[in-house]
């Protein structure tokens, strides 16, 4: 009898960078001419190697690797969590999901949703009150899925790509306030 584990979410191990580089690859491949040109700057070997960077070795204390795991302990997902490094982010305040994927084949099982608790969770442990994301702003499939989470578009918007211009990629910020809320148990003491 084999045993299967519960679906879950929790930090990377380094040993989980090529599963991670793998999976950043095919979401960046959907992404069109934007992504292969994200694709084509950067090989696999170095994208490897940055992931087991991120993961063993952080820039900062308070930057986490996250990953969604199936039954069988295989990634499906994974997200970044990090201070907010906007120009407007109020420091110690402000956290950012630097980055969400869900694989394509797993959506629509859970992972998504456990994983952006677990990011709202990680960035509360951290101190954060107010948490960040910034997505494509023609991915609808992402865009609804925060905001029937509870995350609002905040006006922001930026453009991302190639120095010469060719290729662009625009974006637009969502947040949301995750101050824990009070123990209705402890207002009534």
């Amino acid at each position: 009898m084999t045993s299967r584990t519960a679906d879950s979410v929790r930090l990377a191990l380094p040993a989980e960078a090529a599963q991670l580089a793998a999976l950043q690859r095919r979401a960046w491949a959907a992404r069109g001419e934007v992504g292969a040109a994200a694709l084509a700057g950067i090989d696999l070997a170095a994208m490897v190697a940055g992931w087991e960077d991120a993961i063993a070795r952080p820039p900062l204390a308070r930057c986490r690797v996250l990953v969604a795991v199936d039954g069988s302990g295989g990634v499906v997902g994974f997200a970044t969590t990090l201070p907010s490094t906007d120009s407007d982010a109020e420091q110690g305040s402000d956290g950012e999901v630097g980055e969400f994927v869900v694989d394509p084949v797993s959506v629509g099982r859970g992972h998504g949703s456990r994983l952006l608790h677990a990011c709202v969770d990680t960035l509360r442990a951290d101190g954060f009150s107010r948490a960040r994301c910034w997505l494509a702003s023609d991915d609808d499939a992402l865009r609804r899925f925060l905001v029937e989470a509870g995350w609002a578009p905040d006006g922001a918007h930026r453009e991302l790509g190639a120095e010469d211009g060719t290729v662009r990629l625009r974006q637009v910020r969502l947040h949301t306030d995750i101050t824990p809320s009070p123990d209705p148990q402890e207002e009534s003491r």
